[in-house]
């Protein structure tokens, strides 16, 4: 403030309200957010809300369980703030939306990580008690829970955290066992032998949702079977040619594929062999062997007879080999090898790469398993669980792993033998092409029958099949995005039945007695009911050898009883938490089905899905109403996350350096339903967003400073710029609460942020702060502002608090006091619809566009340095403003009105008090007519 060189400075500081508060503009979360959480806990903030919420309208977020093994990830911290955010912004509208965490603690990685601790005492795991095996199993799970809980908490995530569920529970293994028991009871469940996803690695049977594909490079090899008979006396003799990338299956082979529809030729090779391929990849294979291909022999001398000529230049429709037997290159070792193979048709067969005709091998290929099934040709199990040939199997008996690439390769031991034998035609490392890997141990898997336990997805039971079952649960389930239901709808239409059974040791037993000498299972609820209640009082070690026959009671004898000792697939654990979580009474907020189901979208192979058949197979239809998908994080760049990058960000140390409320924010200003992205700069730019939100709330706070209802102001005797605010904020209320319903909290925040910067601190803050500051208490127009401001707070701290979860109570503590209810037991704010008036808006719209002009011609007077302030500014409006007083909207010294915008800098003086140029003004550093009113009175 400058004052005129010839007068006394004066000094009206005094006179001025300024906003005050104790509210610091430097957040200091890392701080402060531990000591809002300790009073939360102290307090029994999640037990005291449900009371609150009690007898209100439910919803029920049911959440999926992470798995219990290892830190907390930016993964885990994305999907519980969401499923958080979800929760508060439906307690937000007054419902009562309980939260009970969960943990997945079966299955083979939590195996894994207490085998690796064996394996590094050098102690073998296979020696130890398996009671006392599942035991390490257990504390290993529950360290982890408790690892990740506090993490958890760290977020500010509001949740039943003194009484989540554990899948290893003994009541929740009891109701896991009484669910597969559901399952058999109703005919939906059998042992069959047929390949399976198997971890030679991990020796054990997979599930879909249990594998990945990686690029990987094998060895391919075009193998020849002597054909010995046919129907078309011209082949016997020649080779018919296979070509695969698994050449470990060829020691299993049992007979030969063909296209029924295909066209195929004896071809005379360069190496004075006859080939049958198909004609269309003759020059496939020519490249590959490096062999010569002639339609006939010796085909330019006329030896050949005419008749003979006619037959073989011919094409050989592939249902004409109907009949031909090859053997085994193999075949001198004798036994297996020695057997005939037949060529059987395939429909699977084309021609688009290899030689159009396939080897079959039943013990490891679906296609394979099914063709031979169908013609007799049973498995022979010759791989073990190791990835090793049987011991006493003919060729390579106990030798491998067939997953090992120098066992595959052109000059491992089985392309060796094959060329020995003159069979192998060529091979080469270089087939690049995608394979399964198990995504624990990153190992390949490959397909291997052996005896398993499934639920058939074709089988009609109660007028349906399980298949489709779940294709009508899909299409009355609600997905967000909506893409989620065609995905998930792809995997259930094309899924095979359901593979139940692992061979492990930590995990719920598949709790059945199968008659000796069939694959019958015992149905007896008599039985079934002391399993359960055994399992319930022991857990997983209740199914015992030792329990065996009391299980059975007096009416079985356990000598004519198999005892199954496969445990469950984790999916189906998982699959059933629905049931042990909503149904079984232990937490009586919740109640079945769920509202929603929120986690990434891998899970629509993995939890959705045997979520989805768990409870379609036992009730009917799906256990949710509505699934919710988020993407993955990916880093800056948009590349996955990996250590081996060294681009993984730790939420943790995010939390300890920024705090948990700018990863919640972080959270929520991405398009999470989409891969989305987080690093160093991204992360500065929500830092500043959080600080712009958290300075709107610094001067609501100080310009509410002595606020109270004495000072309310009807709204139909406010300004007209007041009562547009009102309308600005209830109709950002309807796009809020319609963001809610959406699940859509990227945009819930937009809303928010856009409002606070745009419509507050951009335009109505600053046009009223010299109304505040300078008119006195009294004045109805500094008055009507302040009570929209004391409007605006209530409304944006509740809209604030399911993301800003210790921001939110800070401000409202501050302005509250520390002994009021938390703002997290507020309900929806008040809002009323009667404020929407969209004659008004529109009227505002063209003067903030107005508004906008006269600052873009303002700006270059400012950057020049012309003027200071735009309040050292008259400028010339060419619309019609009615009664508005432009130059308080413009900040400018006055607006003139004329026929262009335009704006020249003021010959008036500068008030002392208020710093606006006024004509009253005698000189600068006098006084105004107001500011001297307020000065003297």
């Amino acid at each position: 403030m400058t004052e005129p060189a010839d007068s006394p400075k004066q000094d009206y500081r005094d006179s001025v309200f300024l906003p005050k508060t104790d509210f610091p503009m430097k957040a200091g979360l890392p701080q402060k957010e531990p000591g809002i959480l300790a009073r939360w806990q102290a307090a029994d903030f999640y037990a005291e809300l449900r009371n609150r919420r009690r007898g209100r309208e439910k919803f029920i977020l049911h959440d999926g369980p992470p798995y219990a093994n290892g830190d907390m990830h930016i993964g885990h911290a994305l999907n519980h703030i969401l499923k958080d955010v979800v929760v508060r912004t439906q307690t937000l509208l007054g419902k009562d939306a309980p939260y009970v965490p969960g943990w997945d603690c079966h299955g083979l990685p939590i195996e894994w990580k207490v085998e690796e601790q064996y394996r590094k005492k050098k102690l073998n795991k296979d020696e130890v008690p398996a009671v006392e095996f599942r035991a390490e199993c257990r504390a290993y799970a529950q360290n982890w829970v408790d690892t990740q809980r506090e993490q958890l908490k760290r977020l500010g995530i509001n949740a039943d955290w003194d009484n989540p569920y554990l899948t290893m529970d003994f009541q929740a293994e009891a109701t896991i066992v009484a669910e597969l028991l559901k399952f058999a009871e109703s005919g939906q469940l059998y042992r069959g032998a047929k390949p399976v996803m198997w971890s030679p690695v991990e020796k054990t049977a997979l599930a879909e949702a249990e594998v990945e594909y990686e690029d990987i490079v094998s060895t391919q090899i075009d193998v020849a079977f002597e054909i010995v008979e046919s129907p078309i006396a011209e082949l016997v003799g020649a080779h018919a040619v296979i070509w695969t990338t698994t050449p470990w299956t060829i020691p299993v082979n049992q007979a030969i594929a063909y296209g029924p529809t295909e066209h195929y030729h004896l071809f005379y090779a360069t190496n004075g062999q006859k080939i049958l391929i198909a004609f269309d990849l003759k020059d496939e294979f020519e490249r590959r062997s490096g062999l010569v291909l002639n339609p006939l022999p010796d085909a330019f001398t006329g030896s050949v007879e005419a008749e003979m000529r006619e037959i073989v230049s011919k094409q050989i429709e592939g249902r004409q080999l109907q009949g031909t037997i090859v053997r085994h290159p193999m075949h001198h070792l004798g036994g297996f090898f020695a057997k005939p193979r037949p060529m059987l048709a395939g429909d699977f067969v084309t021609t688009d790469s290899g030689t159009g005709l396939v080897h079959m091998s039943p013990d490891h290929g679906e296609d394979d398993f099914d063709l031979c099934k169908a013609n007799g040709i049973d498995p022979v199990f010759a791989v073990e669980g190791d990835g090793k040939y049987r011991a006493d199997w003919l060729w390579l008996g106990g030798e491998g792993s067939v997953i090992n690439p120098k066992f595959n390769a052109p000059d491992g031991p089985i392309c060796t033998a094959l060329h020995a034998a003159g069979g192998l035609l060529a091979a080469s490392a270089d087939y690049k092409h995608s394979y399964p890997h198990s995504w624990r141990s990153k190992a390949k898997v490959i397909y291997r029958c052996t005896p398993q336990w499934f639920v058939p997805m074709d089988k009609a039971t109660v007028g349906a099949t399980l298949r489709e079952k779940a294709m009508t649960a899909i299409s009355d389930t609600r997905f967000i995005p909506e893409k989620g239901r065609n995905r998930l709808s792809s995997m259930v239409e094309g899924r095979p039945d359901w593979v139940l059974s692992r061979q492990r040791a930590w995990g719920v037993p598949i709790t059945l007695f199968v008659k000796k000498g069939t694959n019958q299972y015992l149905d007896d609820p008599a039985v079934n009911a002391r399993i359960i209640a055994g399992v319930r009082a022991q857990g997983v070690d209740g199914w015992s050898e030792e329990r065996a026959q009391e299980y059975l009671g007096p009416d079985y004898a356990l000598a004519d009883y198999e005892r199954v000792t496969d445990i469950l697939d984790v999916w189906f654990d998982s699959g059933c938490t629905h049931a042990f979580v909503l149904e079984s009474g232990r937490w009586p907020d919740l109640q079945w089905p769920a509202d929603l189901y929120l986690e990434g979208s891998d899970q629509h192979r993995g939890w959705f899905q045997s979520s989805l058949l768990q409870s379609c197979g036992t009730r009917g239809r799906a256990p949710y109403n509505a699934v919710l998908t988020h993407g993955f994080t990916m880093d800056q760049k948009g590349m996955k996350m990996s250590k081996s990058l060294g681009n993984t960000i730790n939420p943790l140390d995010l939390m300890r350096d920024s705090g948990a409320d700018i990863l919640r924010l972080w959270a929520l200003t991405v398009d999470f339903t989409e891969d989305h992205r987080i690093g160093k700069e991204i992360l500065q730019g929500v830092s500043d967003q959080y600080r712009k939100l958290r300075n709107t709330f610094r001067y609501l706070l100080g310009a509410l400073d002595g606020f109270s209802d004495t000072e309310n102001v009807a709204v139909a005797d406010m300004p007209e710029l007041e009562r547009y605010m009102l309308h600005l904020l209830a109709d950002m209320d309807v796009k809020l609460r319609q963001a809610v319903d959406d699940f859509d909290f990227n945009n819930y925040v937009r809303l928010l942020t856009d409002f606070a910067n745009e419509d507050l601190s951009a335009f109505f803050f600053d046009i009223r702060k010299d109304s505040l500051y300078c008119d006195p208490a009294t004045d109805p127009k500094r008055m009507a502002y302040r009570t929209v401001l004391d409007k605006l707070f209530h409304a944006l701290v509740r809209y604030a608090a399911p993301v800003l979860v210790f921001t939110s109570e800070e401000v409202w503590q501050t302005r509250f006091g520390a002994d009021v209810d938390s703002v997290h037991f507020s309900d929806w704010p008040e809002v009323d619809a009667g404020w929407i008036d969209t004659k008004l808006a529109e009227n505002w719209g063209r003067i903030r566009g107005a508004r906008m002009l006269a600052n873009e011609l303002i700006e270059p007077m400012r950057r020049n340095k012309e003027i200071g302030s735009s309040l050292e500014v008259e400028y010339s409006y060419s619309g019609d403003a009615g009664e508005i007083d432009l130059a308080e909207i413009f900040i400018v010294s006055a607006v003139h009105l004329g026929r262009e915008e335009g704006a020249v800098k003021t010959t008036n003086h500068k008030c002392g008090r208020c710093w606006r140029h006024l004509p009253e003004v005698v000189d600068d550093g006098a006084l105004c007519g107001r500011c001297a009113d307020v000065v003297g009175g």
